[in-house]
């Protein structure tokens, strides 16, 4: 079975000069940006002069690693970058679909399958995974098999609803992968769950 990768929640540097030019030139930098949790890490800029180390968000250093770090507008960053920024891709977007003990979806979850499929209409060459998990009462193999079946009904759903022509891959974790981890034959809620991730 294919396993679920979620974007790290690290920093988010932006050697943007270099996609711009295709060689360092004296006004070339890198810039630290948040990520979109707002968590900032750091990176080291190294280059034939010297070394930065950016540890604040919209600091930047020259690439070239000649001066000590700078702070950079909203306005410089969006002069500078805006086409490089604006061209980047729609990050990966996450849901959670919780059921019952069977194959119904909650009421909660049913409204959260409302807003995920008007996100996934607002991207553009879509690709959607679909994982269904259970909890650990019932066998491995009976859960493997309901898991499954959860995601199947959950990409049939999907395609009714108004996205016939995406890729879309269905698997089954059954009860491996635990969102809460408990002891066997346990019922979970939070374990009985669709995580669909919208690319």
């Amino acid at each position: 079975m294919k396993r679920l990768y979620r974007p790290a929640s690290i920093c988010v540097a932006l050697l943007l000069a270099a996609l711009l030019t295709a060689c360092t030139g004296p006004g070339s930098y890198a810039v630290l940006l948040p990520s979109p949790d707002g968590s900032v890490g750091q990176i080291t800029v190294t280059g034939t002069k010297g070394s930065q180390v950016l540890t604040q968000a919209s600091s930047a250093a020259a690439l070239d690693g000649s001066t000590p770090p700078f702070a950079v507008s909203p306005a410089q960053l969006q002069r500078d970058f805006g086409a490089a920024m604006a061209a980047r891709p729609p990050l990966p977007e996450h849901f959670l679909l919780y059921f019952d003990q069977g194959s119904e979806l909650t009421a909660e979850s049913k409204v959260v399958l409302a807003k995920l499929l008007a996100r996934a209409k607002a991207r553009s060459n879509l690709d959607i995974s679909v994982i269904g998990h259970t909890d650990t009462q019932g066998t491995a193999e009976a859960n493997e098999a309901l898991a499954l079946e959860r995601a199947n009904a959950i990409a049939a759903e999907l395609r009714q609803l108004g996205l016939p022509d995406v890729v879309l891959s269905v698997e089954s974790h059954g009860e491996r992968n635990l969102l809460v981890p408990t002891a066997d034959e346990v019922a979970e809620p939070r374990n009985r769950r669709v995580e669909i991730t919208l690319r």
